[in-house]
């Protein structure tokens, strides 16, 4: 559901299929322990309700059943720190005094960060030399403008990660275009592609501008992407012409993401890999809400339901909410409860790595992450 124009910001605010201040309460769930077939009064947790394929709302649709899932839960890793000190076209030169540096191709760009608590590092002159800085509203669900200190720059400018290039853009959001903390997942994932003898197929819940299919695809996976944002699709096929990977298998789905999912159970369909990446709040295209509270439980329950039977991963990040990474270690594990297999959980972290990218500094924590993979 959310997509990110998201991102347009970690909070995501309103937009074309994106995140806003709006919400509304969002419908119970019945509980049922697996096999048993015994709904109980008690309400667990919310759940987005089951909607038909051909349903523009969510109006008069019964609520999808949670499972309680019965066997052992998996083992676990915590805390993990997965640590990045940039990549490609990008690093994180410095950060401190609630703002962060960083390096994007050939522009510095200044934005505001609520988690560089610290000083900064190098002196005034060098972040006076940024090419734009983010200014207005500091929250992160807020809007802003940026300010190109010596001339205006195009509104989108190449680079790459990992082998693939994309367009960099300067949105209303502070963001432009990727979040670059989750090289340490595309990496993880891409090693998953290269290292099997068939191909992968890969699902890629809020997939916004589609840096994270392009890695997928470009190693030779299967891929499906979904956004509830037409805008963020488009990008994201800009961003397939510009990589010169058109002929490769990449489904691109704009639609409610609770919704898809739901529709693949049905469908029997089944992924090896499965990437969500979801907002805070968020509304669908046809103005599905979405909590991430409140809806979170049933949407990894589904993507347990359409992971294969030999399937290598289901990673989640949560940006912007107030927990702790145990708070989605111990869902995670609940969820795979019975399906062996490891859940690893923490956090990630970019690490200053100065003007010449080379400088190892300060980690800078950016988001929550749990992943389940097979042992």
């Amino acid at each position: 559901m959310k997509n990110k124009e998201r991102r347009p910001a970690r909070g995501k605010p309103a937009g074309p299929g994106g995140k806003g201040p709006r919400g509304g309460k969002p419908p119970a769930v019945a509980v049922t322990r697996a096999g048993s077939g015994k709904s109980r009064d008690v309400v667990r947790r919310p759940a987005a309700k089951v909607v038909s394929e051909n349903s523009p709302t969510q109006a008069d649709e019964p609520a999808r059943v949670l499972q309680i899932r019965a066997g052992e839960r998996p083992a676990e890793h915590v805390p993990l720190i997965l640590e990045s000190m940039g990549a490609g076209d990008f690093h994180l030169i410095d950060s401190g005094d609630g703002a962060k540096l960083e390096q994007y191709g050939p522009y510095r760009i200044i934005r505001p960060e609520a988690q560089a608590l610290w000083p900064k590092a190098l002196p005034a002159h060098v972040w006076d030399k940024a090419d734009a800085i983010f200014t207005g509203d500091t929250d992160e669900d807020g809007m802003g403008r940026w300010r190109f200190t010596r001339e205006a720059l195009g509104e989108t400018w190449p680079l790459s990660l990992l082998g693939v290039d994309f367009l960099g853009r300067f949105t209303a959001f502070r963001h432009v275009g990727v979040f670059p903390e989750q090289i340490a997942h595309w990496r993880w994932m891409k090693e998953q592609i290269e290292g099997h003898g068939r191909p992968l197929k890969v699902l890629n819940l809020f997939g916004y501008t589609g840096v994270a299919s392009l890695v997928a695809a470009a190693a030779g996976a299967e891929v499906t992407h979904v956004d509830a944002s037409k805008k963020a699709i488009g990008w994201a096929r800009e961003n397939q012409a510009l990589s010169r990977l058109e002929k490769a298998p990449i489904r691109w789905i704009c639609d409610d993401a609770m919704k898809f999912i739901q529709r693949e159970e049905r469908r029997g369909s089944r992924y090896d890999i499965i990437l969500t990446d979801p907002p805070k709040f968020g509304r669908g295209p046809n103005g599905e809400v979405w909590q991430l509270f409140d809806h979170l439980p049933a949407m990894l329950d589904i993507c347990r339901e359409i992971l294969a039977p030999k399937a290598l991963g289901l990673v989640l990040t949560a940006y912007s909410i107030r927990a702790s990474f145990y708070s989605i270690h111990e869902l995670m594990r609940e969820t795979m409860r019975g399906r062996g297999g490891l859940v690893e959980s923490g956090e990630l972290v970019i690490r200053e790595a100065g003007l010449d990218g080379k400088t190892p500094g300060r980690a800078l924590s950016t988001s929550l992450f749990s992943r389940w993979v097979p042992k």
